[in-house]
């Protein structure tokens, strides 16, 4: 705690700063990026929990074209091998999603 006897700009700024540190460590720890890795024709994690504001990578790396479709939520164009697709999930929910080439792949990620 700063102490009121301590004036003047050094004192305004050096405690602008902390409050500017705090609040950016407290985002950073609310979420933090992850990725799913398509090969063998499945998502891998399948089921995967996630904090708001999460960003979550799908990256290809089958020797085939996969998508990722969360209908009327996210679309991915059509992936080739070594290629990704990533989505932030600003808001909470269940988030179904398949491949639109080989509908039986389908994962789910649960954001809290």
């Amino acid at each position: 705690m700063i102490s009121a006897t301590l004036r003047g700009p050094g004192v305004q700024h050096f405690a602008i700063a902390i409050a500017a540190a705090m609040i950016l460590h407290a985002s950073a720890a609310r979420a933090e990026d992850t990725t799913v890795m398509i090969d063998n024709f499945t998502f891998e994690p399948a089921q995967l929990t996630v904090k708001v504001g999460t960003t979550v990578t799908w990256k290809n790396r089958d020797d085939i074209p996969h998508t990722v479709v969360a209908a009327g939520k996210f679309r991915s164009k059509t992936l080739d091998t070594d290629d990704s697709f990533s989505f932030t999930f600003a808001a909470a929910g269940d988030y179904k999603y398949f491949c639109s080439l080989h509908p039986h792949m389908t994962g789910i990620i649960k954001v809290e």
